[in-house]
């Protein structure tokens, strides 16, 4: 009766290691989908800051522009505000 149960425990004892295995490749499989997934976001985060630093770079350029439009306002009004000369002549 014992040699009868031997091959039966030893096919349950294949089959269970036959699975695990497939199961183990599937994640295989898995890992590489998510190597492919990370490295897209990586691309991502690299133009995300690429695009921040630009907008940052735009942002100063206009804050330097609109003080410079400050400075020339008050002479422009200084200019309209004097008395009209007569010309020559």
């Amino acid at each position: 009766m014992f040699l009868t149960k031997q091959p039966l425990t030893i096919a349950r004892t294949l089959g269970v290691a036959l699975v695990a295995t497939l199961g183990l490749a599937g994640c295989a499989t898995y890992d590489d989908e998510f190597a492919t997934i990370n490295s897209r976001l990586d691309q991502l985060d690299t133009r995300v800051q690429s695009a921040a630093q630009s907008a940052e770079s735009a942002n100063q350029s206009a804050q330097q522009a609109n003080q410079r439009l400050d400075q020339l306002e008050g002479r422009v009004q200084q200019l309209e505000a004097a008395p009209a000369r007569k010309p020559r002549g």
